[in-house]
């Protein structure tokens, strides 16, 4: 019932954030590390004074698998079609597009750079009506961008849209994937990459700005089962994953009315689906890393209501010459060393000890700084983090689930 309860209150709120600001512009304010509330919006997001959390990012993607509700399941392996995949699938009711990067300046200060699209259907395609409104819409679209700094500051802006009247979309060819102007899109026609994202985020604390390209891909790599990622055993928790692994990444962070020139990498995750997560499925801990020998690594554990770990729990390698490998939850583990916790009380874990035996890796994953907590509607920690031991390297953490007692 609370999960019923999360996933329909999250339905609702981005027609209630809409509604709040006005149709045109349909923004929600950003919130910083320190939960403090920009001014400026007229929608309101995030931890508020009162210090209750917003949504678990879980409850986004999560409920039952229902055959019969109109949408399209994710149960079976199909083949992918690029450039067609590139761009939405409004026949599944959700759907995102995540690009997340690790940089360093010159002077060896390092930075965090996140953007994510999120695609939420209202209701299942049908008939299209010629007497509908142009602001009629079955589609509502949430965009995240964060910028986590050398001085341990971490801040996240937040924007909601209908999807009508151009407001925020996804164009497979040429790409581009907007909210506003904040943009992920392809530098030239006809190529995937490479790719620019362009965001300015002016309603936190400390306004920033990132312009940043992304080239020589890593992928497509499908993940899963040729592609299909099954989080439970319960047909049609799943969802259709591919990823670019590695990508160069280069161009310049305003932070403090100040440029920074930076490079480094970056990973893409692209991923949708009707229904992911079981009931007695609490959240999940996604680990993607860059190791200094050249492969790439990605791990992800689901954690169950009892403390146990799912048994879809999955994961993949990818070599120097794109060559992927799938890992099971028997091919490696994952433990929590010590936990920060957030205002609320909620402990997150920003120390782990992985090991994949087959792939001689073994050390402690350590976040860069302890406190990338997105203080937004949807409530999760996204960070940069690295890995220490015979095969070192860097990547980012995605944790959701994690609550006060």
């Amino acid at each position: 019932m609370r999960r019923e309860c999360w996933r329909k209150l999250w339905l609702a709120l981005p027609l209630l954030a809409v509604a709040a600001v006005g149709a045109p512009d349909a923004r929600v304010d950003g919130v910083d590390a320190g939960g403090v509330e920009a001014a400026g919006s007229a929608a309101r997001t995030g931890t508020g004074s009162d210090g209750r959390p917003g949504l678990d990012l879980g409850a986004l993607i999560g409920g039952e698998a229902v055959g019969d509700d109109g949408y399209a399941v994710a149960d079976v392996s199909r083949p992918f079609d690029f450039p067609a995949d590139h761009g939405p699938h409004p026949d599944f009711r959700t759907e995102w597009w995540y690009l997340v990067s690790h940089l360093a300046a010159a002077d060896g200060r390092d930075y965090g750079v996140q953007f994510t699209l999120f695609r939420q259907a209202l209701a299942p395609p049908g008939e299209p009506d010629p007497d509908a409104s142009h602001w009629r819409t079955r589609q509502v679209w949430m965009a995240h961008v964060a910028v986590s700094g050398p001085d341990g500051r971490h801040q996240a802006g937040e924007r909601f849209a209908r999807g009508a009247l151009g407001l925020a979309g996804v164009r497979a060819a040429p790409f581009a994937a907007w909210l506003e102007d904040w943009r992920l899109e392809a530098v030239h026609d006809g190529q995937k990459f490479p790719l620019r994202l362009t965001a300015r985020v002016d309603d936190v604390p400390r306004p920033f700005e990132v312009e940043l390209e992304f080239d020589a891909a890593r992928g497509p790599i499908l993940q899963g089962d040729q592609g299909l990622s099954r989080k439970s055993e319960r047909a049609g928790n799943a969802s259709y994953y591919y990823s670019y692994t590695r990508m160069q990444a280069r161009g310049r962070i305003r932070l403090d009315g100040v440029d920074v020139a930076v490079e480094g990498l970056g990973w893409m995750d692209r991923e949708w689906s009707t229904s992911v997560l079981d009931p007695g499925q609490v959240g999940w801990d996604w680990f993607a890393l860059h190791l200094e020998d050249g492969r790439d690594l990605m791990v992800f554990q689901i954690r169950r209501d009892d403390g146990s770990i799912d048994g879809a729990s999955a994961g993949v390698v990818v070599t120097e010459d794109g060559e992927s490998r799938p890992l099971t939850r028997a091919d490696f583990s994952l433990e929590p060393l010590a936990s920060w916790k957030d205002e609320t009380g909620a402990a997150w874990p920003v120390s782990w000890r992985l090991t994949v035996p087959s792939l001689g890796i073994s050390g402690r994953v350590e976040a860069r700084h302890p406190d990338q907590l997105n203080r937004l509607a949807v409530r999760y920690w996204e960070g940069r983090v690295c890995l220490d031991g015979p095969v070192p390297g860097c990547g980012y953490l995605e944790m959701t689930g994690y609550t006060s007692p």
